[in-house]
């Protein structure tokens, strides 16, 4: 019954969202509308992130017509999150959600929703995430010339190998692809394991080939690129949220005028909370949908746990001057098994 529910949920969501495909699609904005790109790397459905950006696209084509027309580029059609922000400031897109890694070259705060064992579920994360402290994060990039707009939640993070993972010690001597993240890099070290960085479109051709033994992702990015077909299976580890921050340019902010820049920003809220509450519901879809597919899930026992835990949340410390104590113990109270 669960999976049924589920299935029907996914189901729902498609329907709603497909509404809005007609102007999502590059040919679908009429003349004298400003257009609004979205570039993103991820699945156009089927995933938190392309389904957010579908649900926003349907949301500005039907309330802002006549004004404003958004097109969406999945898949790094467009750009890839490592040309991404340089071709917003050259405005040849508007809005791009990048993991939150690739925000370090201008602030290490953020750095923040990559330590180890953070929150324990998606509602503790999003719970944080829609605070005035999480917003301000966000702030930072503004002398860059960038306006961030809040975030898209895509669950937490599961370990997979070509190997089973069930203690920390089964990790040692393995690569693991990460996100281009100082803090991911100290977090497989202290599995004794080597990190390396790659753009998230070779992950599976790395996998495939033994360039890496393994990767941490969500559900839906496990299942919508396939990773699980390259693996022994995924080990639910939960020890990571998987975030991104929506951006625009300060530049496209100020093109527009007063009522239309209010009614794009009162949108892209509306949207994210929307689209973000949904999350939850997406991960365990897309973990079934891997179950159905014949991959093996590993759980962990409570003693199993513990030990995962003991290994990575020492590098906390090892950021705290980066993040701020402060900053950590703020989102840390966000969840109540800290």
């Amino acid at each position: 019954m669960k999976n049924l529910i589920l299935s029907a949920s996914a189901s729902l969501l498609a329907i709603a969202l497909s509404a809005g495909a007609a102007k999502a699609d590059p040919n679908g904005c009429d003349s004298g509308e400003t257009v609004i790109k979205f570039s993103h790397v991820v699945a156009d459905s089927g995933h938190p992130k392309g389904d957010a950006a579908r649900l926003l696209a349907k949301n500005i084509n039907e309330q802002m017509e006549g004004k404003a027309c958004m097109e969406v580029y999945p898949n790094s059609t467009l750009y890839d999150d490592d040309k991404v922000m340089e071709a917003m400031l050259l405005g040849d897109v508007q809005l791009a959600a990048p993991s939150l890694s690739k925000f370090e070259a201008y602030t290490k705060k953020l750095r923040l929703y990559d330590l180890p064992f953070l929150f324990s579920s998606i509602e503790a994360a999003n719970a944080y995430m829609a605070s005035d402290d999480a917003k301000a994060l966000l702030a930072a990039v503004e002398p860059e010339g960038y306006k961030g707009l809040g975030y898209i939640t895509s669950g937490l993070k599961q370990f997979s190998a070509n190997k089973p993972l069930l203690m920390p010690e089964d990790a040692a001597g393995l690569k693991f692809r990460v996100q281009t993240s100082d803090v991911a890099v100290a977090m497989i070290e202290a599995l004794k394991a080597s990190a390396q960085k790659l753009a998230f479109k070779e992950v599976y051709g790395a996998l495939q080939t033994g360039v890496v033994d393994g990767q941490e992702n969500s559900w839906c990015n496990i299942y919508t690129q396939k990773f699980f077909e390259v693996q022994d299976g995924i080990t639910n580890t939960n020890h990571q949220i998987l975030a991104y921050g929506m951006i625009t340019s300060q530049e496209f902010l100020d093109s527009l005028d007063d009522e239309t820049r209010e009614q794009f920003l009162t949108i892209v809220d509306d949207t994210l909370k929307q689209a973000n509450q949904q999350v939850a519901d997406q991960e365990a879809n897309c973990r079934q949908q891997i179950a159905d597919a014949g991959s093996t899930i590993r759980e962990l026992s409570p003693e199993q746990r513990k030990a995962w835990v003991d290994v990575m949340k020492p590098v906390w410390q090892q950021f705290e001057g980066d993040i701020g104590a402060d900053v950590i113990a703020t989102a840390a109270g966000y969840d109540k098994s800290n």
